[in-house]
């Protein structure tokens, strides 16, 4: 059956330059694609534009990539489609353009256009258009607009004959998704394959971590320097292999893919992009050879009739300082200097008439202030972090002189202002929601023609049902279930404050693995089971009740589970938990990245008999 390789190249705005080097050389590719874009990556690009009509795009992949592997790509026959364009894709076109004209380069190049949408603000606005999460409404002033694209138009220029596609805002899988419809001829009927394409996307999306970038064993995975990039070998049925250019580092195994599969995904059953509708639940991931695993069962439900809408705006200023602390009692004497430099700030701006903080936070890294409550013993050496937003930037300033004096007049052991005096950065906040697809014209730019891209159709029918997340056995029906598992030996502990003797308790790192990230101000968090049978242990005790309170120093608003019972595996949703997520907040972990972490040195009770089989899988 004929496939497809595709090399995963780039999983964000600043990712080496190593990936496309390694991947084009060594890969044996058809495809290379490139992921840049973040949400607030566009409102960057934005202010980019504002000041030069010709920037706004991911200048990187011009000036290093393509300037230096150009000629290579061509010379191999590989196609390239990248989300680079941001905010100004025909200017980075125009730069690619006169880079193939230097090198003598025929380059046949198409570009998606569609979905800067700000022109339909007064429209949102008129119809009183409202936050996804918090259903706030739309902000006087709004810095970007950009709709989420799928598939279609990429397939498109491909089927045009482009050798690069460059689009702006798209879902993240679609530039996989896209060249998978132009090879394969899947249409937008071929829901099962959309979905296992948009899969590959997906796993591939973030470069080596699906290759063992950020794998809960880091140390068992070999030289992070020369790290594999991913490649996606995908069938004409939908089925494919994920492996990486032999020679490199890293690892590919079922627990590293399965990983990247649970990395920023909410409900499994429902991961809605653009073309499809995508049921994970019973996803397979299986080892087929050294450094290659293959992936197949997602199942695919009609397209959503609404697109995603990410806006972004101005809300004031922000300032971090950080301190340098040692000596005993480090972590209290921090706290005590930031409660102390706080008090003195605030009366300061009162005395001068001067806009107040309208927040502040304080963390002491080094001391597990990320852990709330279950934080080990105070360290001897801390930074100390302080952190605060205002609508002026003058009051930031004044917080910023007087944050430095502390280290002359307040804890001893103060011994080191950290990047010096701090400046003040204007906040961009995200602000979602959904709209009509029939808002969005997407169309495609080759040379002199414009393209207008039929859309892929929605539907508002009811779909097959998508498969029910695991009940978790609520009492007394908890006890009887305890007790069929008990038998094998798999039986967990209730929540008594008394370890029975029969008991014993293990960190969940010894049972799991995780993986955690961010939408917006909420954290999902994926759980995978080391063996099948660990399974119905942490079925029944990581409720997520327990998780909340694990994470009760982060205050949750709501606290979802779904099962991915294919790969044996877990997803926590934490509602609210980032301090407004993104650029916005001023948590130290505002993109959730060790939130896994954080979770998987919470203590599992599990029998003795369990316990006894407990290997050390790392």
């Amino acid at each position: 059956m004929r496939t497809v390789r595709i090399g995963g190249a780039s999983g964000f705005w600043g990712d080496t330059a190593l990936a496309p080097e390694q991947l084009v050389r060594y890969g044996d590719l058809q495809y290379l694609v490139f992921d840049y874009l973040a949400e607030l990556t566009l409102s960057i690009m934005a202010a980019q534009r504002a000041r030069d009509a010709g920037a706004g795009y991911a200048s990187d992949f011009i000036t290093i990539t393509m300037k230096s592997l150009l000629g290579e790509i061509r010379a191999r026959g590989i196609r390239v489609v990248s989300n680079a364009g941001g905010m100004n894709p025909l200017a980075c076109r125009d730069a690619l353009q006169a880079l193939a004209a230097e090198q003598g380069i025929k380059l046949r190049i198409g570009v998606v256009m569609g979905d800067d949408q700000r022109a339909l603000i007064d429209t949102l606005r008129a119809r009183d258009a409202r936050e996804m999460q918090s259903t706030q409404p739309l902000p006087a002033r709004v810095t970007s607009a950009n709709a989420y694209l799928g598939a279609v138009p990429i397939a498109c220029a491909l089927d045009e004959g482009c050798d690069v596609v460059i689009t702006g805002r798209c879902v993240d899988s679609a530039v996989t998704l896209g060249l998978l419809m132009h090879e394969f001829g899947w249409d937008c009927e071929d829901l099962n394959l959309l979905a296992q394409g948009t899969l590959a996307g997906h796993l591939i999306e973030c470069g080596a971590q699906c290759t063992g970038g950020l794998f809960t064993d880091w140390d068992t995975i070999p030289d992070w320097p020369q790290i594999g990039f991913p490649i996606a070998e995908v069938r004409e049925d939908g089925v494919f292999d994920i492996t990486k250019p032999p020679g490199t580092g890293g690892r590919i195994s079922v627990q590293t893919v399965a990983e990247q599969l649970l990395y920023e995904i909410a409900d499994p059953r429902a991961y809605v992009v653009p073309d499809v509708t995508c049921d994970f639940t019973q996803v397979r991931i299986e080892a087929a050879g050294d450094d290659r695993v293959q992936v197949s069962g997602a199942r695919g439900f009609s397209a959503p009739d609404t697109l995603k809408l990410s806006i972004t705006y101005m809300d004031g200023y922000r300032n971090t300082a950080f301190l340098v602390i040692a000596g005993d009692a480090a972590a209290s004497k921090a706290r005590r200097t930031a409660q102390a430099i706080f008090a003195r700030v605030n009366t300061m701006l009162a005395a001068h008439g001067m806009p107040a903080l309208s927040e502040t936070h304080v963390e002491v890294l080094g001391a597990e202030d990320m852990y709330g409550e279950h934080a080990r013993a105070d360290s001897r050496e801390v930074v100390l972090k302080m952190a605060a937003r205002c609508a002026s930037r003058d009051s930031l300033e004044l917080f910023a002189r007087e944050f430095a004096p502390a280290a002359t007049s307040m804890s001893p052991g103060t011994c080191g202002l950290v990047g010096g005096r701090p400046t003040p950065t204007p906040v961009i906040r995200l602000f979602s929601c959904l709209i009509p697809r029939t808002d969005v014209s997407a169309c495609v730019h080759i040379d002199d023609q414009v393209l207008v891209v039929a859309d892929a159709p929605g539907s508002s029918s009811q779909h097959e049902p998508l498969t029910p997340a695991l009940n978790l056995p609520e009492a007394p029906e908890q006890a009887v279930w305890q007790a069929q598992h008990a038998q094998r030996g798999l039986a967990v502990a209730d929540s008594a404050d008394e370890l029975p003797e029969s008991w014993v308790e293990v960190p969940l790192i010894r049972l799991a693995l995780g993986r955690s990230g961010d939408k917006g101000d909420t954290a999902n968090i994926g759980i995978i089971v080391r063996r099948p049978e660990y399974l119905s242990v942490l079925s029944a005790w990581l409720t997520p009740a327990r998780v909340a309170a694990w994470f009760a120093h982060r205050h949750p608003t709501r606290v979802e589970r779904f099962d991915l019972p294919g790969i044996g595996a877990m997803n926590f949703v934490l509602h609210g938990v980032l301090g407004g997520g993104g650029m916005a907040s001023l948590h130290t972990d505002a993109l959730a990245k060790a939130y896994a972490q954080i979770l998987l040195s919470m203590p599992v009770r599990v029998s003795r008999t369990l316990h006894v089989d407990i290997v050390d899988d790392r």
